[in-house]
């Protein structure tokens, strides 16, 4: 999965969005790109220079991929599950914490630009997610299309950079409250130094609280500091004419001014490091990628009237605070359900998986309660939020999951046994052999009507029996021969198992009885002796 660079939006001058091909794209309001860091290695193939800005190869083509759909015709968003999946829930990834790193800002402002060099930077184990979003304040966005896209990416974000264009204006604070500020093609080094240092102290001057502001303007600024743990700004300045005005612009790092390309070096490992590394954290719980699907999806499960992230920017009026609480907090109970039913999955294949030998049923329950308490107590283990009543009808889902997930178990463990296997044919081969002596039994007294009517059941049990054997051994018409099984099952429990159980308790009671004689016999001799 590549970043979402293909695009060279980068360009302040305002030229066409293009690709590498050159030709025009849509922007959707969400791309991601993933990778698991590791030392040594680049953050994706694409790219085989060792150095961050000294190679002169000519990118591939990347492969972004959209997972939120904008509905152009009532301004609603769409979650594609199965793309936020396919990149969350790979098996290599799905269970380490997350680091999800999003840029946001207006339409045109290098976005997609600067992901790209986020993305020949890695290091530490971690998933990191890089999420481009759609930019905001063009021509065919509503108000409420640019406060959804920064809501939802703050929200799900660890690390939030807000791609501004040489200054922060007064409604950069008012639409979006942000962690990082990057100030893109920073035209005066002369007042404020390039870089983070010279930022913080643009930042600073910029947030200061004046006698003679609109009351609301102090609000903002008094209570931006309370949103986020850290609030940063960084200065950038132009990449260069090279960029901005050429549209057949490949991304060849020789086209970048020098210090463009100085202070990247600078910029992305102040997000990327494994010191700077912030991981997603909700209610004081780190967010693995598997967790991170949950956030994003609607609840489905249960009679469960919450929302989910998506679900709450729907509607034609912008969630209240209330609604986002309540979508977060479904969503945390749903990711602890996932994890522990997840838990108990991965120990029972630990005792009757695929490669496992069978068990006997009643220590395969055993252990199913061992598991299932544990798993209990990890779910109740982890923060959530919503309270105990809340809480409880997730802890009450999980339960139910569980008991489904072991009825799949014990199918699995009953396919080992050898006899359970056998069972469809032993009982076939039984109606036949009872239908065989009854048949002769009765021709010989003259019943021939019964001896018919015992011959035909004695030939459809024959035909089932060579039905069933074509099925297991082709693997066709599977259907018939789940139906020969069922039907073979019903005859076993009613009839052959009851039978077998009529005739066990006799012969035990035939035993007791004779033991019993044969010791009243013994006493009665001794007597007489």
């Amino acid at each position: 999965m590549g970043p979402a660079a293909a695009e060279e939006d980068a360009e302040s001058a305002g030229v066409a969005d293009t690709s590498l091909s050159g030709r025009e794209t849509p922007r959707p309001p969400f791309q991601l790109g993933t990778a698991v860091c590791r030392p040594g290695l680049r953050l994706g193939e694409n790219y085989e220079d060792d150095d961050l800005v000294n190679s002169d190869e000519v990118m591939k083509k990347p492969c972004p991929v959209q997972i939120v759909l904008a509905r152009e015709d009532d301004h609603n968003f769409e979650l594609d599950e199965a793309a936020l999946e396919q990149i969350l829930l790979q098996e290599h990834i799905r269970d380490l914490n997350i680091v999800v790193v999003s840029v946001a800002g207006a339409f045109r402002k290098g976005k997609s630009f600067l992901l790209d060099f986020m993305l020949r930077y890695m290091y530490n184990k971690v998933a990191v997610l890089l999420m481009d979003t759609q930019g905001a304040f063009d021509s065919q966005s509503t108000i409420k299309d640019c406060a959804t896209v920064f809501a939802l990416s703050t929200m799900t974000s660890s690390v939030q950079v807000y791609n501004l264009s040489q200054n922060i204006q007064e409604d950069d604070l008012q639409h979006l409250q942000t962690l990082m500020f990057l100030i893109r093609d920073w035209s005066y080094p002369y007042e404020h130094s390039y870089g983070l240092e010279g930022g913080k102290q643009f930042l600073e001057k910029r947030l200061q609280v004046k006698q003679n502001q609109h009351e609301e303007l102090q609000n903002v600024r008094k209570h931006i500091h309370n949103c986020f743990s850290n609030l940063g700004c960084f200065l950038l300045p132009h990449p260069g004419l090279k960029v901005a005005t050429n549209p057949s612009f490949d991304g060849r790092l020789k086209d970048i001014d020098e210090d463009f390309k100085q202070e990247l070096r600078n910029l992305v490992p102040l997000l990327l490091a494994p010191e700077n590394l912030v991981e997603k954290e909700i209610s004081g719980s780190k967010v693995t990628c598997r967790d991170l699907v949950e956030y994003f999806k609607v609840g489905k499960c249960l009679d469960l009237n919450g929302f989910a992230y998506i679900k709450i920017y729907q509607g034609e009026e912008l969630p209240h605070p209330k609604s986002m609480l309540q979508a977060t907090a479904e969503a945390n109970n749903l990711a602890a359900v996932a994890g522990a039913r997840d838990a108990y999955c991965k120990s029972m294949e630990q005792v009757c998986g695929g490669d496992k030998p069978y068990i006997a049923p009643s220590d395969l329950e055993r252990k199913h309660l061992d598991l299932k308490e544990v798993a209990l107590k990890q779910f109740r283990s982890i923060k959530k939020m919503g309270g105990d009543e809340f809480c409880r009808r997730y802890q009450d889902q999980l339960e139910a999951e569980i008991e489904e997930t072991y009825a799949n178990f014990i199918k699995h463990n009953d396919g080992k046994n050898i006899f359970y296997a056998a069972r469809t044919p032993a009982t076939l081969f039984a109606v036949m052999f009872a239908m065989y002596i009854i048949s002769g039994l009765t021709g010989f007294v003259g019943l021939n009507s019964i001896a018919v009517l015992c011959n035909l059941v004695m030939g459809l049990a024959l035909t089932s029996l060579c039905t069933w054997a074509y099925v297991k051994y082709s693997g066709e018409f599977r259907e018939i021969g789940t139906m020969i099984d069922q039907i073979a099952e019903t005859l076993w429990e009613q009839v052959f198992s009851k039978l077998f159980e009529v005739t066990r308790r006799r012969m035990v009671h035939r035993a007791l009885s004779s033991a019993q004689r044969q010791r009243l016999s013994s006493n009665n001799n001794k007597k007489k002796n």
